[in-house]
């Protein structure tokens, strides 16, 4: 039986919790640090227009914002996460590296900030989480400046061919296997390939993401194992 968007939610928050302690480390080793190079790339596409405001939605431990916040010293950083031990781990990195992050609690689908508050918003490895695809996208287009810009990171399906299929093996073997051992959490690490294989093709979160009023493109980095979308207002 499928869940309600409220049972999703629900679940998707309980198993981040668990996973927290461990949640940086599973980052780097099972994507054999290649994440580091996406985010890096998503960080330089969110400032290219000089943003003074930036969003970064689902920012889990931090990874994001703060490099956002390093990259562009001057501008405000609000990290937005729904898993309490998550925030509370990247709240301690910022303070030890002296940066000046907000990370406050939100819904994705009901964010807690005016129309119009930011000129940036960023989410990696986080959208294909929330319980409703263009109830999400229509709430950050909301709370998006006109020209601001919505820059997305994300696992979309596995490509085809022979690397596809070696990838899915992985994907859908040993990273829930190794996640599962060193996060202690089985679950969460068989939720994320079942979630990737359910996620759009590229060509259609650009075609939800147009729907909800953007202009999109995108790119596919490492093969196609990861997606940026680029959606301006």
């Amino acid at each position: 039986m499928a869940l309600s968007p409220e049972e999703k939610a629900k679940q998707v928050q309980r198993m981040f919790s668990e996973i927290a302690p461990r949640y940086d480390l599973l980052n780097r080793l099972l994507s054999f640090g290649a994440d580091l190079r996406w985010r890096k790339r998503a960080v330089a596409l969110a400032l290219e227009r000089r943003p003074r405001r930036i969003l970064d939605l689902a920012t889990g431990t931090g990874d994001l914002a703060l490099m956002l916040k390093r990259r562009a010293p001057e501008a405000e950083v609000v990290g937005v996460d729904f898993a309490r031990p998550m925030l509370e781990i990247a709240r301690k990195k910022a303070e030890a590296l002296g940066l000046r992050v907000a990370f406050q609690e939100g819904d994705a689908l009901a964010l807690p900030f005016p129309h119009a508050h930011f000129d940036a918003i960023t989410i990696a490895f986080g959208f294909r989480n929330f319980a409703d695809y263009p109830k999400a996208l229509a709430e950050l287009r909301r709370v998006l400046a006109p020209g601001g810009r919505l820059v997305i990171l994300e696992f979309p399906p596995p490509p085809r061919g022979v690397f596809g299929l070696v990838y899915r093996l992985y994907f859908g073997r040993v990273l829930p296997l190794v996640g599962g051992l060193v996060s202690g959490s089985f679950g969460a690490y068989r939720y994320l390939p079942e979630s990737v294989e359910a996620f759009p093709s590229p060509e259609a979160l650009k075609a939800l993401m147009e729907a909800a009023g953007f202009r999109v493109r995108y790119e596919l980095l490492t093969f196609g194992v990861a997606a940026i979308h680029v959606g301006d207002g």
